[in-house]
């Protein structure tokens, strides 16, 4: 059986330690979704939401989760990061929103909890901004789609 990384000898909660790790380029790629009406996405669409502006907010509040990472899941380093996208595309044909968040980093580990987080920071968001008008929303497929750095290089997961 593989050793356990995030547990020391006594059976506690430790952080790994990656300070003789080289630094590499890091990236790591998230997608969900949050389904809705279609007059939801409709109104959204035509920026006429009670709350404002839904998918600006949305992206900002990624970007912002992205940078809160460690704060929020225990054990999660804290990495300088390079880059953060977090793109948001209306899918009409299926009434979701769509969110795709990149983070890049250049260190000793890598980046999928950022953009995971980004993402699921993104739907909740986006969530909360549609609820006073569509009681049906539904935040779906939350996932790590790609990764790459470090030593196990380019993960394709889609």
């Amino acid at each position: 059986m593989k050793e356990l990384t995030h547990i020391d000898e006594s059976g506690r909660p430790r952080m790994v330690d990656v300070t003789e790790k080289p630094d590499t380029p890091r990236e790591a790629v998230a997608k969900g979704m949050v389904r809705m009406k279609a007059s939801t996405l409709n109104q959204l669409k035509k920026g006429k939401m009670p709350k404002g502006d839904v998918l600006t907010t949305a992206q900002l509040a990624g970007i912002m989760a992205a940078k809160q990472t460690p704060r929020i899941i225990p054990l999660c380093h804290p990495v300088l990061i390079g880059d953060i996208k977090v793109e948001l595309n209306l899918d009409e044909e299926n009434s979701t929103v769509e969110i795709t968040t990149t983070v890049k980093s250049v260190g000793k580990t890598g980046v999928e909890m950022e953009a995971l987080t980004a993402t699921a920071v993104a739907a909740l968001t986006i969530y909360d901004m549609c609820k006073p008008i569509d009681q049906s929303l539904r935040i779906e497929g939350i996932r790590l789609i790609k990764k790459s750095g470090g030593k196990s290089g380019v993960v394709n997961l889609e």
